[in-house]
C-alpha cells in the first residue's frame, strides 16, 4: 500500500500575511448575519438588576403581554359620523 500524501495546504499556518488572501480581509463580514439571527437581547443594568435570572425576565414579560392584551379596547369609528362630516 502506499502512504498517502499530505499536503501542506491542510494545515493551518503559524502566521499568515495579507498576500496569503487575495480577496482582501474584511472586519464583520458576518456581523449582519449573526445580528440577524440571533436573538441575544442585552438588558440595561437598571433592569438586569430586577430580574435575578432569565426565567424571572420571561414570566414578567409574559405577564404584561397578556395584561396588555386584556386591557386593549377595539375601536370601531362609527360611520355614521363620518358621513355627516362628509355631508357638510
Amino acid at each position: 500500500m502506499k502512504k498517502v500524501k499530505t499536503s501542506d495546504k491542510d494545515e493551518l499556518s503559524e502566521e499568515y500575511k495579507r498576500s496569503d488572501f487575495p480577496g482582501g480581509l474584511v472586519r464583520g463580514k458576518y456581523a449582519m448575519r449573526l445580528r440577524e439571527s440571533s436573538n441575544i437581547v442585552v438588558l440595561n443594568p437598571e433592569v438586569a438588576k430586577a430580574f435575578p435570572n432569565e426565567q424571572a425576565v420571561n414570566s414578567a414579560l409574559l405577564s404584561l403581554i397578556d395584561l396588555a392584551q386584556k386591557t386593549a379596547r377595539i375601536t370601531k369609528r362609527s360611520t355614521r359620523t363620518a358621513k355627516k362630516q362628509a355631508a357638510g
